[in-house]
């Protein structure tokens, strides 16, 4: 029997998200393991410059589908898909491992074998079975249909013989569990209609759940369902992660009550998820834990911009030309940022670009352009803006030109230029000229 949490385990005030990493040319791609912090769970900071803080080191070299599971003693466990890349051919019979006490290192890494069959093993999740006094290890396979397969453990290094865990009579994928006081909550992929579901059990045990909810889908396609419920304790989220690179973003929903099949769709302006992130998992973190993260692997050293009524666009530079094009794009490079002291003044802020050091955006007879800094004035000053709250949105951010400043970065017809904008000004351009600066 697995030890209860002590009750002096501190309340959950943050969150942290697992996963790898793809762009739609793979330029992005990387296959261990990534995390991300957030203090309000819908806006993410990579940590460690969005570079693995860990990778495999047996079976494949490469991790897809990380779950971190906080387990009975308050330290955790991260499991994870034994796959480098996307040859989805591989039948693989085994999960990677780590245990993490506050997951700034990671120790006891092995491969635990979960089954004999010639299939995969995809996506763990894992949960914690009161009755029985041990954990739940749930993964996607195919014993003739794809179905969820679920091992029991007390130590993440021996386990029970697998079993069906759920087959509701079509394919599913994907799995993730939450337990809710005396509830499983099941969310799945359903592939013969590429929407999902969710389902829920008294008691957590094989072949107990029933589907409760309609399907569920954003964009064109979706797998990889995450419920998270608010640290706040007031409601829940649930994200879903785009089928392919080429579409590779998280879309979400929120609800007041788990069960009652009410899942609210989020603007894509409340969330954003790490960069260039794939499917993968979210867990609380308390502000200790969150705090000690920060320092171990560090903030983004770039930032991002994001549009305030196109909030699928980011601010990047294209054959020189600045504008706001659709995530994801390639090269990824191009929408990250340095925003430094303001060249002509400190006060103010200038965007020199991450892939094209010494290339700064700067105005050349309105339009914004990435150019070469020539260290003129008249260059330093184009390069120069004044961060002013949104005009908007005053949590978010508008920048006002330094040598002409009764103009506005803003967007025209997805270019970026800077244009008058006065106390009358429309609201349409108002939010053309707002923007999120974000990681």
């Amino acid at each position: 029997m697995v030890a209860a949490p002590p009750a002096a385990l501190a309340a959950n005030t943050a969150y942290v998200f697992a996963y790898f990493t793809e762009t739609p040319n793979m330029t992005g791609a990387n296959y261990g393991l990534h995390l991300a912090v957030s203090q309000d769970g819908l806006n993410w900071s990579p940590l460690n410059q969005n570079n693995p803080v860990v990778t495999p080191t047996a079976g494949t070299l490469g991790l897809r589908d990380p779950f971190i599971l906080r387990k009975q003693d308050g330290t955790f466990v991260v499991l994870a898909t034994d796959l480098n890349g996307t040859d989805f051919g591989q039948n693989n019979q085994y999960l990677h491992v780590w245990d993490s006490t506050n997951l700034t290192s990671f120790t006891g890494y092995r491969r635990i074998r979960m089954h004999g069959l010639n299939t995969h093993t995809w996506a763990p999740t894992a949960f914690w079975d009161a009755a029985r006094g041990q954990y739940g290890i749930v993964y996607s396979a195919n014993n003739g249909v794809d179905v969820f397969m679920v091992n029991y453990t007390s130590d993440f290094r021996t386990v029970s013989t697998n079993q069906v865990y759920f087959s509701p009579g079509f394919p599913v994928l994907d799995g993730d569990i939450v337990v809710d006081g005396a509830t499983f909550y099941l969310y799945y992929k359903n592939l013969s209609t590429g929407l999902l579901y969710g389902a829920r059990s008294t008691t957590g045990a094989p072949n107990s759940y029933t589907t409760y909810t309609s399907g569920l889908r954003q964009g064109n396609s979706m797998e990889a369902p995450l419920l998270v419920r608010n640290n706040e304790g007031n409601g829940w989220r649930l994200w879903g992660d785009s089928f392919s690179p080429v579409n590779n973003d998280f879309y979400a929903w929120s609800s007041s009550n788990v069960g009652s099949n009410s899942w609210t769709v989020l603007n894509q302006r409340t969330y954003t998820p790490p960069l260039n992130a794939k499917h993968g998992s979210i867990a609380g973190i308390t502000s200790t834990e969150y705090n000690a993260l920060v320092t171990r692997w560090g903030l983004p050293s770039w930032t991002r911009l994001k549009s305030s009524n196109f909030p699928d666009r980011y601010v990047r530079h294209a054959n020189s030309i600045g504008r706001i094009d659709a995530y994801p794009m390639e090269p990824y490079q191009d929408q990250m940022w340095r925003m430094v002291p303001g060249l002509a003044d400190p006060a103010g802020v200038s965007f020199e670009s991450v892939n094209y050091p010494g290339r700064y955006l700067r105005h050349s007879n309105y339009a914004i352009r990435l150019d070469a800094n020539d260290n003129t004035a008249t260059f330093r000053a184009d390069a120069t803006f004044y961060r002013v709250a949104g005009l908007a949105d005053a949590a978010w951010s508008s920048f006002r030109s330094y040598n002409v400043p009764d103009r506005y970065l803003r967007h025209a017809n997805y270019l970026l230029r800077i244009d008058p904008l006065s106390a009358s000004a429309s609201a349409t351009d108002r939010q053309d000229a707002t923007f999120r600066v974000t990681p």
